[in-house]
């Protein structure tokens, strides 16, 4: 098992394919963990690219403290995953919350320029909750009633949340009883603190001016059907605000479409990375 320690020393798990090829780091969404890029990490590992996925704080494998879940302190702890494997050229793919840590790290870090890509993949960025001059934004009551639920009985909010994600209605079944249990269960390994603690980092912090100044190129990935984070504040939100931003929808896509889309977002991840030169069948 393999860790690095942060600033203020928690301890994050990583897990690194270590190829020649150029890197990707997968930041992952709220409440799972690095796990759940298992079917991006292998066919483009396959493919000959170095793929490193790691649990954020509070998530996971890593260590789980009472603080530290503000963007801030989590973009700080990407910095340090980056400069603890003195990755370069590298290009960052941040799910859903994971978005975030991508904004923070291009927003304060990229100084040297480590990161030379961006791919946005149904990310709550720009900015989630609705507000004066948000409209299409979430409304706050939506994410009170996330962490009473959490509170309450925080399997069965799990289990409910788990079914939106993958698009799972009453005539739609995109992903087995399995993939549903599975994702469960990892969300149920994450701290109970950091998984409410989050709610109001992934709902309330503005990226909308940073992303103007985001200065590398960007791919912006989300599903027309995402019932999770609605694309119009943010995927649609972020194309109009990242200077040169290329914005791919996909079409009938939930939430979670790195599972139920795998075939069609690891060839889009692999073009944009490599510009062309790897290509991976869509379907």
């Amino acid at each position: 098992m393999s860790f690095i320690q942060t600033a203020d020393g928690v301890d994050l798990y990583f897990e690194d394919t270590e190829e020649d090829g150029k890197p990707i780091v997968f930041i992952h969404g709220w409440p799972l963990s690095g796990s759940m890029w298992e079917y991006q990490v292998g066919p483009l590992s396959e493919a000959g690219l170095r793929c490193i996925t790691y649990d954020r704080r509070g998530f996971g494998q890593s260590d789980k403290p009472a603080d530290g879940y503000d963007f801030e302190t989590l973009g700080n702890d990407l910095a340090v995953l980056l400069e603890e494997l003195d990755l370069r050229d590298v290009t960052l793919v941040g799910f859903s919350m994971g978005g975030g840590e991508v904004a923070e790290y291009l927003s304060r870090h990229n100084q040297d320029r480590r990161v030379t890509s961006a791919i946005f993949v149904a990310s709550v960025v720009p900015f989630l909750l609705k507000t004066a001059d948000n409209h299409n934004g979430v409304d706050a009551s939506i994410f009170a009633e996330m962490r009473t639920g959490l509170r309450t009985d925080r399997p069965e909010f799990i289990a409910g949340f788990v079914k939106t994600f993958f698009g799972v209605g009453v005539l739609t079944s995109p992903v087995s009883d399995n993939m549903l249990a599975a994702n469960c269960q990892v969300a149920m390994l994450a701290s109970p603190i950091a998984t409410i603690a989050c709610i109001e980092t992934f709902s309330s912090t503005d990226f909308r001016r940073q992303s103007q100044k985001f200065d590398v190129p960007t791919l912006i990935i989300h599903g027309d059907a995402d019932a999770t984070v609605p694309i119009e504040p943010t995927g649609k939100a972020a194309a109009a605000l990242i200077p040169g931003a290329t914005f791919k929808v996909y079409s009938g896509a939930p939430h979670g479409l790195h599972y139920t889309h795998r075939a069609k977002l690891n060839a889009d991840i692999a073009a944009f990375v490599t510009g062309g030169q790897v290509a991976l069948a869509a379907e």
